[in-house]
């Protein structure tokens, strides 16, 4: 089977100390069955140390977090105890693949950083080329692909070809995707997209100042920088059109996921946008199906 990632895939490394949103506080850390067996086993102080801060009660066993949700292996420094005391190997799969993830097919598999990693959101967001894809691992075997993996596909490429089209401006891209007049109906005005997600879980309480300064100032953004818009249409259809099984649907979802960022971004930075809706939006099941059903009922009436 094949691996393909964005060509910046590679280039990412985790900032630890110097991060200012540490993925070490205010998450749930699971731990997968053969770490925690792992970690059973471990002599000594450390083994000690494991035992007292891990939770093996529930269906999965997880780090039992500290004061204000903090991982109880995360120094004053902003580093990781367990990396610093046993290497990074021994992290359990959830620490060891943030903040990647991954589209799965028949046969192969896609990896992506998501953005909610505000190193991630830096290194997609100020790359200058268009996003392609590369092969980043080959196990040997052929690549086997179902017709409508093949289909579903070759949309997406489509999406792409659109969106990193540098010769019509972002809103021309944004109106060849998903028509003008639906850009115009669904997304003219962002008052009523406010109240949508401020209905939805939210985790920050920034995400809800920012969401409620929307609302105030609900018209659609008018000023780009085109190369981080054009990255941001890209990561959006890279991470999540292959999910969703109408295309028109994923269209809409990726530009309503843009432009929700781009709003934000008028009340902070764009990195900082990107991060805050990549958290409370793309690791939420119920958020982003939430948003999925409200598209397909608007989009009916047009």
């Amino acid at each position: 089977m094949k691996t393909f990632a964005p060509d910046y895939y590679k280039d990412f490394k985790c900032i630890a100390g110097d991060c200012k949103h540490s993925c070490c506080i205010g998450w749930e850390i699971d731990i997968d069955e053969d770490t925690a067996e792992y970690y059973s086993g471990i002599p000594g102080e450390m083994g000690k140390r494991l035992e007292k801060n891990i939770n093996r009660e529930g269906e999965c066993a997880c780090f039992i977090l500290g004061e204000n949700e903090r991982c109880p292996f995360l120094n004053e420094k902003g580093l990781c105890d367990i990396i610093i005391n046993m290497g990074e190997d021994s992290l359990c799969q959830i620490c060891s693949d943030h903040p990647r993830f991954r589209n799965f097919l028949e046969g192969r598999t896609e990896i992506g950083l998501g953005l909610c990693c505000e190193a991630a959101a830096k290194l997609v967001l100020e790359k200058k080329t268009p996003m392609t894809l590369v092969e980043i691992d080959d196990d040997g075997e052929e690549e086997e692909l179902f017709e409508e993996e093949k289909k579903i596909l070759g949309l997406r490429e489509k999406y792409f070809g659109i969106f990193c089209d540098r010769n019509l401006s972002i809103e021309e891209r944004i109106e060849k995707a998903i028509g003008k007049e639906k850009n115009e109906k669904l997304f003219g005005s962002f008052e009523k997209w406010a109240e949508v997600f401020l209905d939805l879980e939210r985790l920050d309480d920034e995400w809800t100042r920012i969401l409620e300064n929307i609302k105030s100032s609900p018209e659609r953004p008018k000023e780009y920088d085109e190369i981080s818009a054009e990255q941001l249409l890209c990561y959006y259809t890279f991470r999540h059109f292959l999910n969703i099984e109408d295309e028109k649907t994923a269209a809409l979802f990726i530009v309503l996921c843009f432009y929700m960022t781009e709003k934000a971004a008028e009340h902070t930075s764009l990195t900082e946008a990107a991060r805050l809706y990549s958290s409370e939006i793309e690791y939420s099941d119920e958020n982003i199906d939430a948003l999925i059903e409200i598209i397909e009922a608007e989009s009916e009436v047009f």
